[in-house]
């Protein structure tokens, strides 16, 4: 790939996150990439364009982190708690995440379908481990995995939120050992 669009898309998934959306100027971008507008431009017709761009790529790079804890060995539920239990900045929030709450990515379908994306992949890998382990007599049968996949992930970006708003990874912690002790609570023993 091109150094410079290397250096545009980084520096833009960097921005981004920081800044979100409306808050990331191309002249921020061409700044702190070192990159000129004449190049920028030659590369990129828009900053939707360039955006998109970084976007996919960060979509791309949550999936395979997560992929490396949900498709790792073992039993399907503990790869969930892993999951649960990764280390994160939880301050910075999701990069993904953060971009759901800007009004200019979530207008635009371009914008918004990387989002989309690595959502819908990470609840629909959920899914699938929740229902192994219910095969697996770990999970009550009656419970929706689809729902509780759902439910994992709004845990998660929700506890962003909550830990943002008190400038404090407490809450998110919190809620993710609330939903990890109603998980095992309700998990039973392997036959």
């Amino acid at each position: 790939m091109n150094k410079s669009i290397e250096k545009l898309i980084t520096t833009t998934q960097a921005l981004l996150w920081e800044r979100g959306y409306v808050g990331t100027s191309p002249r921020a971008i061409q700044d702190r990439a070192g990159v000129g507008q004449g190049s920028m431009y030659h590369h990129f017709r828009t900053k939707a364009e360039l955006a998109q761009a970084a976007e996919e790529r960060s979509a791309a790079e949550l999936i395979e982190e997560v992929r490396a804890l949900l498709d790792a060995p073992g039993d399907p539920l503990d790869r969930v708690l892993t999951y649960l239990r990764r280390e994160r900045d939880v301050l910075k929030g999701c990069r993904i995440g953060r971009l759901a709450a800007d009004p200019e990515v979530v207008a635009d379908p371009a914008l918004r379908k990387p989002l989309e994306h690595a959502f819908g992949w990470i609840t629909e890998r959920l899914a699938a481990l929740l229902r192994e382990a219910q095969d697996c007599g770990r999970l009550p049968q009656e419970w929706d995995a689809q729902s509780l996949a759902a439910t994992v992930l709004a845990v998660i970006q929700g506890g962003y939120v909550l830990a943002r708003a008190a400038n404090s990874p407490a809450p998110f912690e919190q809620a993710i050992e609330g939903l990890i002790a109603l998980l095992t609570n309700n998990a039973t023993a392997e036959d």
